[in-house]
């Protein structure tokens, strides 16, 4: 079947909407259909997310105990995070995202250990805790470490192991900083519960725990990168050379040591979104550190990026070096696009991972004349998709309230009324802070927007658009693949990367001939069309 011309605009997908729906039960149909929107760029649309899986429907999501310790802490190579609960949640958030860290010699990175209480059936029975604080002593007489945090898994909760009570103790004992976080897997919808309460933790005991004094003219921080395949590091180098001094980042190539100080920057610029607005307001709340929203994946968007921190900063040095920077590294990025662009512009994109990746990446594939035709969420609020203008209308449910809500107050000895004071001038100029306007409103007119998506949607998409590529995660790759379509991780970047800032735009584009400008995935012939039930049986011997 031939693939449709998308030349004069995307085709209403009302006809794949009911196709989608009519195959559940009717209360599910109700349901998801609110999950799923036809995008229309010139009217305000409400899309129904951050709400629980229907049961038996095959998900791309995360558990909550994964967004806590495998996005948020699993980079941060200077503590240990001590997983208490069955070896296999371990397992599961062991360097499956691929963060590196850069640790100078003699400075320890623990990123590369798994440490659990690898809990037994006994545990489960008669409690864990007397097992957990053995392990915080094992691990300290071995390691040495500084700072230790613990992860609940889905069975302490169960048993009501007491994790926060176990971590004080052992901190008056070992004379360190020792939390935990009540993350077990269930306790909300997704990963974004585990990024929520991640935040409170770092927050609770970390930040602003050290006041250091200043070491640059301009500090920040920058929160929601986490350093796949090498991204912060494309970054931090541009920072270096314009002159900013880079703080702390939550969470790639990041040190709890440098949470501790990060109170200190003078301004925190958000990344990811979804993963870590969070402790952007808590910070600006408490200490007056005002924040706004970046997005260094794709040449323009870096360019934008850097132009705005810097005119926050309004140093006319600054102003200038980032010209030179933007001009000297697009004069690269065009060379490399002009020869890829011909090869792939005009193919199409389909994505649905993460909080903003499913955002930022349509940037990208923009710079070379792809199309998304489709996109959504994992993990993300509405707010991702419509924008933070809608943040007050969102209802509050029991699962959302399961999240503990920290009541921060303002540090009156620490407080930067000088930005404070900054904020509001630039904002009377039109100066944006806060600024996050959604993936929505970027996306094309029919564009079909679905939150969650789900096997079965993803197999019927797939045949009504026929994608020249599809953007998801590990659990999604091989089942694409074997219906002809290439699937790039961006979760992991597969082994690729870094995709970020200017040279990681460069490392795309390539990346993106490579996979868009063969042939070989039209050679692919699943093995369901010709054998689409698998017929076995079982012999029992007596």
């Amino acid at each position: 079947m031939p693939k449709r011309d998308y030349t004069n605009g995307l085709p209403d997908p009302a006809e794949l909407k009911e196709e989608l729906l009519k195959k559940y039960p009717r209360k599910v149909a109700k349901k998801r259909a609110k999950s799923m929107v036809t995008n229309n760029p010139a009217e305000s649309k409400e899309i129904l997310a951050n709400v629980r899986t229907v049961p038996g429907i095959i998900t791309q999501r995360g558990c909550t105990y994964a967004g806590c310790k495998g996005v948020v802490l699993g980079p941060t190579r200077d503590i240990i995070n001590l997983v208490h609960g069955p070896i296999g949640c371990s397992f599961y958030a062991w360097l499956t995202r691929r963060n590196q860290t850069r640790a100078m010699e003699g400075d320890p990175n623990f990123i590369t250990y798994a440490f659990s209480t690898d809990m037994q059936d006994e545990n489960i029975v008669f409690g864990g805790e007397k097992k957990l604080k053995e392990a915080i002593r094992e691990a300290f007489e071995n390691f040495h470490p500084t700072s230790i945090g613990i992860f609940s898994t889905c069975p302490v909760g169960l048993i009501g192991d007491d994790v926060h009570s176990v971590a004080r103790d052992m901190k008056a004992e070992l004379g360190i900083n020792i939390f935990g976080f009540s993350c077990e897997g269930y306790r909300g919808v997704s990963q974004s519960a585990g990024h929520h309460i991640a935040n409170n933790g770092i927050f609770k005991h970390v930040v602003g725990n050290e006041d250091r004094e200043r070491t640059g003219k301009y500090q920040v921080n920058l929160l929601g990168e986490y350093n796949i395949g090498g991204d912060a590091f494309e970054i931090e180098a541009l920072f270096e050379e314009i002159g900013v001094t880079l703080i702390s980042t939550y969470s790639g190539n990041s040190t709890v040591e440098s949470f501790a100080y990060s109170h200190t920057a003078d301004l925190n610029m958000v990344m990811c979104h979804r993963s870590i607005n969070y402790i952007a307001e808590m910070m600006e709340e408490k200490y007056g550190i005002p924040w706004f929203k970046v997005n260094f994946i794709g040449a323009e968007s870096t360019a934008k990026s850097l132009r705005k921190m810097a005119e926050y900063f309004g140093d006319s040095e600054m102003i200038a070096k980032v010209e030179e920077v933007i001009a000297r590294e697009m004069l690269k990025v065009k060379a490399v696009a002009e020869a890829v662009k011909p090869k792939v512009e005009g193919k199409l994109a389909m994505m649905f991972v993460g909080g903003s990746r499913a955002h930022h990446y349509q940037d990208l594939f923009r710079e070379l004349g792809v199309k998304t035709v489709s996109a959504g969420y994992e993990f993300a609020h509405r707010d991702d998709y419509e924008g933070r203008e809608v943040i007050p209308s969102i209802k509050i449910d029991a699962d959302t309230r399961n999240i503990e809500d920290l009541v921060v107050t303002k540090d009156d000895t620490r407080y930067r009324e000088d930005l404070a004071e900054k904020k509001a001038k630039l904002e009377e100029s039109g100066y944006e802070f806060k600024d996050y306007k959604g993936m929505m409103p970027d996306m094309q007119k029919n564009a079909l927007v679905i939150d969650d998506v789900n096997h079965w949607e993803t197999e019927k998409l797939i045949e009504f658009y026929k994608p020249d590529i599809f953007c998801a995660g590990i659990k999604e790759k091989y089942v694409v693949q074997k219906y002809g379509v290439p699937l790039k991780q961006l979760h992991s970047y597969d082994y690729g990367g870094p995709y970020a800032a200017f040279g990681g735009a460069i490392n795309f584009y390539k990346e993106m001939e490579r996979m868009l400008a063969t042939d070989v995935w039209k050679l692919v012939d699943a093995p369901w069309k010709h054998e689409p039930e698998i017929v076995g049986c079982v012999t029992v011997d007596a």
